[in-house]
């Protein structure tokens, strides 16, 4: 399979996860489950931009460094997505997290770690490609955020309480998928600079 097949399969999923994530999270009231949607927002469009990117790089007398642009704008796109996850997780906990219908959190949460596992699968091998690894940052970003969200929905649905996990698992992620973005920042910056001509 071609990368730009793999980045169409990829960006695919992550459409449609954003719908079920978006959906649920809303009526489930949990924030954990809105910021997964939100993060996953931000990576169909940074998978669009990546994949718009590989076919300029491939194009004759294309633009070579498209991937790596497109790698910035993703870890940007993360970066904002982080701060606001992070400013909404710190008002819940000084305020009072609302009450979280656990069930539908850890289905959806569930469905969607294994649907950002099976992109990763599909991405394969991204040494190569700031682009392509800068997807494959999100889907396993993404994966291990769902689970953690899995994780306090089956903990609130056990105690029938316990509704300001929810907001520290959002926060928690929002820290993670931050700090792997600032990572990604900087080797694309570093990536950039290196190929900039000398004057």
């Amino acid at each position: 399979m071609t990368p730009e097949k793999r980045l169409g399969l990829v960006l695919v999923i992550n459409v449609v996860m954003i719908l079920g994530l978006l959906g649920v999270g809303l009526a489930a009231g949990s924030l954990g489950v809105l910021a997964s949607g939100a993060d996953y927002l931000g990576d169909a469009f940074g998978t669009g931009v990546s994949l718009a990117a590989l076919r300029m790089s491939r194009r004759p007398h294309g633009r070579p460094r498209a991937t790596s642009y497109a790698a910035l704008v993703n870890a940007s796109l993360l970066l904002i997505v982080t701060m606001a996850v992070t400013v909404e997780s710190v008002y819940r906990l000084s305020t009072g997290a609302p009450s979280i219908d656990g069930l539908p959190v850890v289905l959806v949460s569930v469905v969607a770690a294994a649907a950002m596992i099976a992109c990763a699968l599909i991405l394969g091998d991204v040494e190569h490609d700031l682009g392509m690894q800068s997807v494959m940052l999100d889907s396993v970003a993404d994966a291990a955020a769902a689970l953690g969200v899995a994780l306090s929905g089956a903990l609130i649905l056990a105690t029938g309480g316990l509704f300001w996990l929810d907001p520290v698992f959002a926060l928690v992620i929002a820290v993670v998928i931050g700090y792997h973005a600032v990572r990604l920042l900087r080797s694309v910056l570093a990536d950039l600079r290196e190929e900039s001509p000398t004057r």
